[in-house]
């Protein structure tokens, strides 16, 4: 099991395993079309589906993914294995699947820590930050802000408070373009543990891996003290680290959606003053009696953190509907102060009503 254990093994899933003692124990390290790069006490290969795990998944989510430990038949060398079972998943990242309403896809599971990766350069963005750290915290994940490019940044204190005003229990980290950053973070790794990076491109997500890695596994380009850098990851694919534990890179971890989000700890201030508004219905705009407004007036939020949780949570309740029912609930949401759109239609007949009577 020591090949496994450099890839993440732990005791829970050795446990696990134990239950179906005709296979062997392996983890995806890698996906691709119709195929998936495996890893066992044996090495790496490569493993497909059976006909019968093929059968009985009805949704993409049951599919395997990057970070997976399974179970798999037909070891033999050069030949493809066979997936007969997913151990219990402790952690995924999800995002729609494409084309199919209503359905998820597993971009990377059993993740312990998620490095959240913004360059303190023209990617700074609280708004952005607030929706990686919903994310973040839906998946069951710890996060771990990253701020890197720190050097090109002349205000780098009061960013770190800004930072530190929103990402509530979260460990913050600078990073900067000149040095090693290892150091840094090698503490949040040891056996067992699974990080992933995200973040836009050109933060420099792929460089800090390679600092892990001790090699250039992953290409990097120009993200130097341009603005904006050229990423190049073109899959997932999960590596061991020098320090122990692995680290996976991905571009579907940028493309997750705000579906899957928590936004009860990332905006754990709004949600608990939202419980203290007069109405349950409250808008937080000029209501009487709203907590929220209350607050911003005594400057204990701010109103762009206000607009940023109207906001995520406006998308988040989008999810599974088609564009004929979200426009539909924007419309309901932009009349909501007049009573729905019910209202509007009923106002807007009595007016041509009154205007058709005038004119006779």
């Amino acid at each position: 099991m020591e090949l496994l254990k450099k890839f993440g093994l732990t005791d829970r899933y050795v446990a696990e395993a134990k239950e179906y003692e005709k296979w062997n124990l392996a983890r995806v390290i890698a996906q691709y079309k119709g195929l998936y790069k495996i890893v066992t006490e044996k090495g790496e290969q490569l493993a497909q589906l059976s006909g019968t795990l093929r059968y009985q998944t009805i949704e993409i989510a049951m599919y395997p993914a990057v970070g997976d430990f399974i179970m798999v038949s037909n070891q033999a060398e050069n030949e493809t294995a066979i997936i007969q079972q997913i151990l219990t998943r402790k952690s995924v990242f999800l995002r729609k699947a494409v084309g199919l309403k209503g359905q998820a896809q597993v971009v990377a599971s059993n993740i312990d820590i998620v490095f959240i990766c913004m360059s303190l350069n023209n990617n700074y963005n609280l708004n952005r930050l607030e929706r990686y750290l919903s994310i973040a915290w839906d998946s069951k994940a710890k996060p771990v802000v990253v701020l890197t490019k720190s050097d090109l940044c002349n205000n780098l204190s009061e960013i770190i408070q800004e930072v530190e005003k929103i990402s509530f229990y979260s460990d913050i980290i600078t990073t900067s373009i000149e040095e090693d950053n290892q150091e840094k973070l090698k503490g949040y790794l040891k056996q067992g543990i699974t990080a992933a990076f995200i973040g836009s491109s050109g933060v420099g997500k792929s460089t800090l891996i390679n600092q892990l890695l001790g090699d250039s596994k992953l290409e990097t380009k120009d993200i130097g003290k341009a603005d904006k850098g050229k990423h190049t990851t073109t899959g997932r694919e999960l590596f061991p680290t020098r320090f122990g534990g692995v680290v996976i890179d991905t571009p579907g971890m940028r493309e997750l959606g705000v579906e899957n989000a928590d936004l009860s700890k990332t905006f754990e201030d709004i949600e608990e003053l939202v419980k203290k508004c007069r109405f349950n219905d409250c808008t937080h705009k000029n209501e009487p009696g709203c907590a929220v407004q209350k607050a911003i007036a005594e400057e204990l939020i701010d109103q762009r953190r206000l607009e940023s949780y109207i906001k995520l949570k406006n998308e988040a309740s989008y999810e599974g509907l088609n564009s004929k029912e979200i426009e539909k609930q924007k419309l309901e949401r932009m009349f909501k102060e007049v009573g729905g759109m019910k209202n509007v239609r009923k106002f807007a007949k009595n007016k041509k009503d009154d205007s058709t009577s005038f004119n006779k």
